[in-house]
């Protein structure tokens, strides 16, 4: 669904039925406590970033709000981890490494030159 910023997120959910005008990001409201969503937590948020850039089944993101000082904007941080691997992704727009391994012509492999047709 479109968030608030205009992009596309699996965890923003909005129901406009009817006149309704409900608004919530399900990822925080996982958490144990539930965390409090604002819309403007849409703009700053990496996940449909993310989710874009990786889009591995076995990638479980657990979010969380954070403000790294007191006088700047709450802000979406996250933590990514594979459940195939079973392990913590350093990098969750790459992934871990193992579930989707990079193509011959990224890893400079590009085959074996006897093989001529």
């Amino acid at each position: 669904m479109r968030t608030p910023a205009g992009k596309e997120c699996k965890y923003f959910y909005g129901d406009y039925h009817r006149g309704r005008d409900l608004e919530e990001c399900r990822l925080l409201e996982a958490t144990s406590p539930p965390q409090r969503w604002t819309p403007d937590l849409c703009f700053t948020c990496p996940v449909p970033d993310l989710l874009q850039a990786n889009a591995c089944e076995h990638l479980v993101l657990e979010g969380w709000i954070s403000r790294p000082f007191p006088y700047i904007k709450r802000r979406v941080s996250i933590q990514a981890y594979c459940t195939k691997t079973s392990r913590d992704v350093a990098e969750p727009h790459i992934g871990c490494g193992e579930c989707h391994p990079l193509p011959d012509i990224f890893t400079g492999v590009i085959g074996d030159p006897d093989s001529s047709s």
